[in-house]
């Protein structure tokens, strides 16, 4: 079995959350389809021609897939699910972090904790919830 891939479904702002976590992390958009490229095989209303029907984004090892949903349907944030993420540095988690909390809730600030990481969370401000996490390096 392989890892675990996340999708997150929005409510008609997936192009704007890609482009988000493209500058948050670094990463690049490695595939982008519309409901509007899918037409002749799956009728879409004029409105939802635009919308993401399915993309897949990189970072380095990280990789989710997102889809805005189709007309008619849905989704609501929870709090059953959080992304995540673990660094290599302190530099790199720093600004992934600051990047991601633009226009979220800090949930937890980064800092240090007994279990010898840094640590924080956050509620991005499309709904999702991330853990950032850098495992400091023992003296």
């Amino acid at each position: 079995m392989q890892a675990v891939t996340p999708y997150l479904n929005f409510n008609g702002d997936a192009a704007e959350a890609l482009d988000f976590y493209a500058a948050a992390f670094g990463g690049q958009i490695v595939h982008k389809q519309t409901f509007g490229d899918t037409q002749g095989d799956y009728p879409v209303a004029e409105s939802h021609k635009d919308k993401i029907m399915h993309a897949l984004f990189a970072a380095g090892d990280l990789k989710f897939m997102v889809s805005d949903c189709p007309p008619d349907v849905s989704v609501s944030s929870g709090d059953a699910v959080s992304l995540a993420l673990n660094f290599t540095s302190e530099e790199a988690i720093a600004k992934a972090f600051e990047a991601i909390a633009e226009g979220g809730t800090i949930t937890m600030p980064l800092q240090d904790t007994f279990w010898g990481a840094k640590f924080g969370m956050i509620k991005d401000k499309f709904g999702i919830h991330w853990m950032f996490n850098y495992d400091t390096p023992k003296n």
